[in-house]
């Protein structure tokens, strides 16, 4: 009997697909698993009749069209039944779109309303919901896969945005997700109800007769309006400061969803936060990607609650998963991890680099000095690659950053030391070091294009740039570099610099209660010389540097996939995001350097406190790391969060071995 059912759904599915909907064209694979799957469409406690609910499977590679696996319409009750053949794939993304006919039009598609939900990422629901706050989940997940035929893209993104849009709405209830609904969010920010207010926006639409007002006000500068609801709240999520305000309004005029925000937001970015277990983070440092997306986190010290309880440098390396939870194994010890600051990367073999700085609380009784000149590697299954006491060839001294090239090359940033450290082939059996007579208190270090290596001077208000064997190229002086920290580089070679314009690294003759001092004596407001310096592939700096758009304290910094440039701030709860040097992807008349955050706020968020590392993910989500707690009480500073920007910036790949591009 159900062998009969499959053939006789085949054959119905292919007769419908000429007269579906418009997201999909392909037609339905036949040799698969049989599934059935019931469902319900809503607007909060209202069934939804009369939708043409349309089952897919995402497409693959950035062009790939979408496949129809089932369609079905909502009955009286909103219930719905798809019959499809469970694709053999099981990375295979798999989605809902509920298409409701326009008034007095029962039967007409591509309305005003699509409503949307993932099967992928998490176990199927007995009874999958489809409503407004499943819709934003999907939007704001994969809002960098949702074009107009529908989801597609390269994995593993789509595929771990999946999993994120579960982080977001629960499908089996329609309601709020357990990530965003117990602390470290919960009522301890603002998203939750951010995103029920997101949610009452489409519902404004679905049971109104606001949709022209929500296409209008969600309209992105210069692209075309949206025609329904899902693609509304996609152009949202990639432009969240634009109309933030009266977007606000329109959604107060349908309170499906509650707790809703009291007041507008200065942008709409969804910020998802992530602690492991609980008792794992405490001043987590930087991050790095591996291929397939998974996070490895530098901790600065051991994990204790309590900021008045002296810790010692912390003895693990973080690996979260795309979903943020740890991957299996985690956290891991060994390898001479002992204080990890800023250093971090992933090389072309898949191994994670630690650099042990030797941070630790004031009052520990550990002498740090032996322990601030190695570094650490890992497989990716965890496995300390590093002798007990760290790699320690090349003149490794209170490392900071670091980066990998595509040959195998690993670059390590001597704070201490003031050089670099060059470890060619991944093999640190050969380490050498490269003096950098242009550099004091070397921080920052990122890898171009070109294989060439950028290394920020903290201390010599510099920047160096080698070849890919080390010789020196140049270094760079003036266009606003003033205590820099970060250094990323785009498609075309250019480097980005952040500049904290009063923040002193705590290496050599400078101390954390020295960096504290600074710290907190620029949260009265932006501090002189905070900004971002381009520096051209030639070595040129622009003539001046950028400010504003929710330049704080500057510290971390990465380049999106379209070029777009991300910026952390060590104070003020909120990142920064400028137009960078493809302006295709900027709005219409905007130059380089011109913030796309609103120019006052930045992108503001409840759930940051001070933030150090910054990187985006091959889904576009942009993490941030809480480093140390709004008030660092210098006994346990840290801060003990990870901070993601729901599907905030353009896709990149992983691990970065030389400039961003496109997966």
């Amino acid at each position: 009997m159900r062998r009969r059912r499959g053939v006789l759904l085949t054959a119905a599915l292919l007769a419908q697909l000429a007269a579906g909907p418009s997201h999909a064209v392909t037609s339905v694979p036949t040799a698969w698993e049989p599934v059935d799957q019931c469902g319900v469409v809503r607007s909060g406690d209202t069934p939804l009749a009369g939708a043409e609910v349309t089952l897919y499977r995402a497409g693959d590679g950035a062009d790939g069209a979408p496949q129809v696996l089932a369609r079905a319409r909502s009955g009286e009750d909103g219930r719905f039944s798809l019959d499809y053949r469970r694709p053999d794939d099981p990375r295979a993304v798999l989605y809902v779109l509920a298409d409701l006919p326009r008034a007095g039009e029962r039967g007409a598609q591509d309305g005003p309303v699509v409503l949307a939900a993932v099967l992928s990422g998490a176990e199927a629901p007995p009874e999958l919901v489809v409503n407004e706050r499943t819709t934003v989940a999907v939007a704001y997940a994969l809002a960098r896969f949702t074009g107009p035929s529908g989801i597609s893209g390269t994995g593993p993104g789509p595929r771990n945005a999946a999993g994120v849009a579960h982080n977001l709405a629960d499908t089996g209830t329609g309601g709020i997700a357990a990530t965003l609904a117990a602390p470290p969010n919960g009522d301890l920010t603002s998203t939750l109800a951010e995103f029920n207010t997101l949610a009452n926006l489409l519902a404004a639409c679905v049971t109104g007769d606001a949709c022209d007002r929500l296409f209008d006000l969600a309209r992105r500068p210069g692209r075309a309006r949206p025609r329904d609801t899902l693609r509304a709240a996609v152009d949202i999520a990639h432009d969240p400061g634009h109309n933030a305000a009266a977007l606000y309004d329109l959604a107060a005029t349908t309170p499906s969803y509650l707790p809703a925000l009291p007041a507008a937001p200065a942008a709409w970015t969804v910020a998802l936060r992530y602690d492991g277990n609980g008792r794992e983070l405490d001043g987590p440092g930087n991050i790095a990607f591996d291929r397939d997306g998974n996070a490895w986190v530098t901790n600065n010290y051991a994990y204790d609650a309590d900021p008045a309880v002296p810790v010692c440098g912390g003895r693990t390396v973080l690996k979260f998963t795309p979903t943020g939870r740890d991957a299996p194994g985690a956290p891991f010890q060994g390898g001479g991890l002992y204080g990890a600051g800023f250093g971090v990367t992933v090389d072309a073999r898949g191994s994670a680099w630690v650099a042990n700085f030797g941070f630790q609380g004031s009052g520990c009784p550990v002498d740090p000095t032996p322990l601030e000149r190695s570094v650490s590697q890992f497989a990716p299954d965890g496995t300390a690659l590093s002798p007990s006491d760290g790699w320690r060839r090349g003149g490794i001294a209170q490392p900071q950053g670091m980066a990998a090239d595509r040959a195998g090359t690993v670059w390590v940033a001597n704070c201490g030391g003031d050089s670099l450290t060059r470890i060619p082939d991944g093999d640190a059996t050969r380490a050498r070091e490269v003096p950098t007579p242009g550099l004091y208190k070397p921080f920052g270090a990122a890898v171009d294009p070109a294989g060439r290596l950028w290394a920020t001077g903290n201390g010599s208000d510099s920047v160096q740039v080698l070849a890919p064997d080390g010789a020196a190229e140049r270094t760079v002086t003036g266009g606003g570099l003033r205590r820099p920290l970060a250094v990323a580089t785009d498609s075309r070679g250019n480097a980005w610099v952040s500049n904290s314009g009063i923040l002193p690294v705590p290496c050599g003759d400078t101390t954390a209660e020295e960096l504290a001092d600074a710290a907190v004596g620029g949260d009265s407001g932006p501090r002189p010389g905070a900004s971002v310096t381009l520096i051209g592939p030639d070595g040129t700096p622009a003539p001046a540097p950028f400010t504003n758009g929710g330049l704080f304290l500057p510290w971390g910094i990465a380049v999106d996939g379209e070029d777009t440039v991300w910026v952390a701030n060590f104070g003020g709860h909120r990142v920064a995001r400028l137009c960078g040097t493809d302006l295709t992807a900027c709005p219409p008349g905007f130059r380089t350097g011109q913030p796309i955050s609103p120019p006052d706020t930045g992108y503001p968020s409840d759930g940051l406190e001070r933030n150090t590392g910054l990187q985006i993910d091959p889904s576009g989500n942009v993490w941030l790391v809480n480093n140390w707690r709004t008030v660092p009480v210098q006994t346990n500073p840290g801060g003990h969060e990870l901070v993601v920007l729901v599907g905030a910036a353009a896709p990149v790949p992983a691990p970065r071995l030389g400039g961003p591009g496109r997966p």
